[in-house]
């Protein structure tokens, strides 16, 4: 089969010796192959016309593909690829695209293919049918990936997205625009993994430097590519969910973080309802994000729901480490007065969020709770009834 690519893509001029030729190692020889096709449609009689006998080769093509007959569509290929000297322009240029699709598929199920063979078809049919280049070296990507050959497809895309030819059309910006978000999302899948990796190393380890070092590298590479993406109009939604997840990992207060936590608070999956609130932390976490009142009402709203579904461990765990500095950091008497004279809404939120996490006994919630605010009562009434029922620091709990 290593050569199959190759006796695919064979100047037409020596059509005749591919006729009579052997395809070496497939055991599939073709001689009769143009006796079959000039009685296909003509019950015996030659057929002299050149549109009629590839006609009659793309429908035997067609219908092996429908048997998954991949040795017999192969040999049927040979003959077509004379369609690339058809008079009939439009056909012609036609051609490259209609003879990767059906090469690209008989390589993908032919028993003896392989990725030599199928990446030295694609190579050949990028430059036969410059106007496919891109799209080829998409799914030329796509195919490497699926063996599990990253470094092959990344350089792919790469070739690909510096590629042009003529003048820029729409199209060629629709197929860059997707090569680039594939290649971003090859460096994502490549940051999860060393993430992951980053993950099973002690602080202490002489590896962990450097292994945190290539992780953020890889995570600005990514936000580069992704970032340039989300710019422009379309569906990229598979994107933006690995730019969102690179961006809450090297900057946690970034605006789009609370868009982050509402797509993972609506996902059917528990892991991301855990991760939503993580979300939520780390955004408060920053000085900049202390007077974010849609923060401060998300998290208030999402440690009761967290706490109604049985998951007290998940605000223990995010709790655990900012216990020693949250409370000056947020929940200080200084700030009690200054957010209630500034923002009353947003002082009861944070009020409500003090008083979960620290109890009734908090500087801040005892504060905010204590003042008088005819406007506020009913408000004021549900902050200490979800206190009562919700606080961690309650034994009942």
């Amino acid at each position: 089969m290593s050569d199959f690519s190759g006796e695919l893509t064979r100047p037409m001029a020596e059509a005749d010796q591919v006729e009579k030729s052997m395809l070496s190692g497939t055991g599939m020889s073709i001689p009769w192959l143009r006796k079959q096709m000039e009685t296909v449609e003509t019950g015996g009689k030659k057929e002299k016309d050149f549109a009629k006998t590839t006609s009659a080769c793309l429908g035997l093509i067609q219908e092996a593909l429908l048997k998954h007959q991949w040795e017999k569509a192969a040999e049927y290929m040979h003959s077509y690829f004379q369609i690339l000297e058809d008079s009939d322009a439009g056909k012609r240029q036609a051609a490259p695209e209609i003879i990767w699709r059906l090469g690209s598929e008989i390589l993908y199920y032919h028993p003896k293919s392989n990725v030599e063979t199928f990446s030295t078809f694609a190579d050949r049919m990028k430059n036969i049918g410059v106007m496919n280049y891109l799209k080829i070296s998409l799914q030329h990507a796509l195919y490497l990936l699926h063996h599990g050959m990253l470094e092959d497809a990344n350089r792919s895309l790469s070739q690909a997205e510096t590629w042009r030819y003529g003048e820029k059309s729409s199209s060629q910006d629709i197929l860059i625009n997707l090569v680039q978000a594939y290649k971003g999302l090859l460096q994502y899948y490549t940051w999860s993994k060393k993430k992951m990796e980053l993950s099973k190393l002690d602080e202490e380890d002489y590896a962990y430097g450097t292994a945190t070092q290539n992780m953020r590298s890889h995570s600005w590479k990514t936000s580069v590519n992704l970032s340039a993406l989300i710019q422009i109009p379309g569906v990229w939604d598979p994107f933006v969910k690995s730019y969102v997840e690179i961006l809450y990992q090297i900057v946690p207060s970034h605006k789009l973080m609370l868009e982050f936590h509402r797509i993972l608070r609506n996902s059917d999956k528990e892991e991301h309802h855990k991760l939503g609130l993580e979300v939520l932390f780390a955004i408060l976490d920053f000085a900049g994000c202390t007077k974010n009142i849609t923060a401060w009402k998300y998290l208030a709203k999402y440690l009761k729901q967290t706490l109604m579904g049985n998951h007290l461990a998940w605000v223990q765990d995010e709790w655990r480490s900012r216990k020693n500095w949250w409370p000056s950091f947020h929940f200080s008497y200084f700030w009690a007065k200054n957010d209630w004279t500034e923002d009353k809404a947003l002082a009861c939120e944070k009020a409500l969020v003090a008083g979960i996490l620290l109890g009734k006994g908090c500087r801040y919630f005892r504060y905010v709770s204590k003042q008088g605010h005819q406007g506020l009562k009913k408000k004021m009434k549900r902050m200490n009834r979800a206190v009562k029922s919700y606080s961690i620091v309650d034994p009942g709990l």
